[in-house]
């Protein structure tokens, strides 16, 4: 805790720096010199690498809690685990040594090649892997989840209208007046990957390839269900929540689709308050929030503030700003920016995510498949819950 409380500190000291320099340059009416803007691009990057370095502990600290409460909550658990103490990573290692064929794994969050082509000759213990942002649609906190056991569709029932009060005389007649209702439907998508690894790779490397595979093909399945639960079509895939959002805000002209700090406050206000009260908060991606970050009130006053505890998001005239990086990029036609209260949006996942092995899909060549699957949909229950800004197409 108090290494992720210095973590906080620093990324503050940061963001002061930056302003700093932005404060300097407009009280003289100039832009950065190419010096100034080298310091604010590297001082931005940091304040980005300790963003995700807070948000990992964040995620780390949940799931230790997470673990605590199921044991004190459930005390059926605890007497599971007394008969199968194998852990997640102990039956992952065992599809790799070939011990099970299949495993289903009970949901969580989703963590951050071909090998035919690796030659088995030494490897040295360390991977270099390419790292993604995952995003933010499987968290429970942002959007609303529902497992179920089976993959039949599902209706919610949607309120249309609700029935209007009237002011009466004495004695008259009260109109019966019905809410009327719609509804969307949750139905359930695959979502896999598949890939060989090399028998020598497996059993002949200094490579933990047993932590590799669970982080890289998670991520790969996270990454896809992230991009269809944000801006999925909703024909024979999910209703992203870019897609499902109704109107807000349209940009001005000649920017090139970029939103200003009027029109963002101006979508925030878009969105009926009863909605703001149970959540309201702005989403887009990361480099939309390097834009937020330079927007300033009439007085010159930074409207985007960094977190200063743990624990909080950043904010932008005073809501949260959930960070997504399928959330379209600014451009001319683009929703770049959504607000509201994202717990509309509902996300059905089907049972949890299974992992297997296969010895024989590829005995040919003497590799070993591995598959990761996932069954999910998702939807937004109330249009008017999440609205979008955007860019002016003319």
């Amino acid at each position: 805790m108090e290494y992720l409380k210095r973590q906080v500190e620093a990324r503050q000291q940061a963001w002061h720096a930056a302003k700093t320099l932005l404060d300097s340059a407009a009280a003289e009416a100039r832009d950065l010199t190419a010096e100034e803007q080298e310091q604010y691009d590297r001082i931005n990057a940091d304040i980005d690498a300790r963003t995700q370095r807070i948000e990992d502990l964040q995620a780390a600290e949940a799931r230790a809690k997470d673990i605590e409460a199921s044991l004190v909550d459930a005390p059926e658990v605890r007497e599971a685990a007394k008969v199968r103490t194998e852990s997640d990573f102990d039956m992952v290692r065992a599809l790799v040594a070939g011990d099970i064929r299949s495993y289903t794994f009970e949901r969580r969050d989703l963590n951050t090649s071909d090998d035919s082509a690796i030659v088995p000759q030494s490897f040295y213990d360390v991977i270099q892997e390419k790292l993604v942002t995952v995003g933010p649609m499987l968290d429970g906190g942002i959007v609303t989840l529902l497992n179920t056991a089976s993959g039949e569709d599902i209706k919610v029932p949607v309120e249309s209208t609700r029935p209007a009060a009237t002011a009466i005389d004495e004695a008259t007649s009260i109109t019966p007046l019905d809410p009327t209702f719609s509804s969307i439907t949750l139905k359930s998508q695959k979502v896999a990957v598949l890939t060989k690894v090399s028998r020598e790779l497996l059993t002949d490397s200094g490579i933990d390839v047993v932590s590799y595979l669970g982080r890289t093909l998670g991520t790969s399945v996270g990454v896809k269900v992230n991009n269809l639960l944000t801006v999925g079509t909703g024909t024979n895939e999910a209703n992203g929540v870019v897609t499902a959002a109704g109107s807000g805000v349209t940009g001005g002209t000649g920017v090139s689709g970029a939103f200003t700090a009027d029109n963002l406050i101006d979508l925030a206000h878009a969105v009926d308050g009863a909605y703001v009260r149970l959540g309201g908060a702005y989403m887009m991606r990361r480099a939309s929030m390097g834009a937020l970050r330079k927007l300033k009130d009439n007085a010159g006053q930074y409207l985007y503030m960094p977190a200063a505890t743990v624990g909080t998001p950043d904010t932008f005239a005073g809501y949260p700003i959930v960070e997504n990086p399928d959330v379209p990029a600014i451009a001319t036609g683009a929703k770049s920016a959504l607000f509201g209260w994202h717990g509309s949006y509902h996300v059905r996942q089907v049972g949890g995510i299974e992992v297997a092995r296969s010895d024989d899909a590829y005995f040919a060549s003497d590799e070993v498949g591995f598959r990761v699957t996932m069954r999910i949909w998702g939807d937004l229950g109330q249009s008017d819950a999440v609205k979008y800004f955007i860019g002016n197409a003319s």
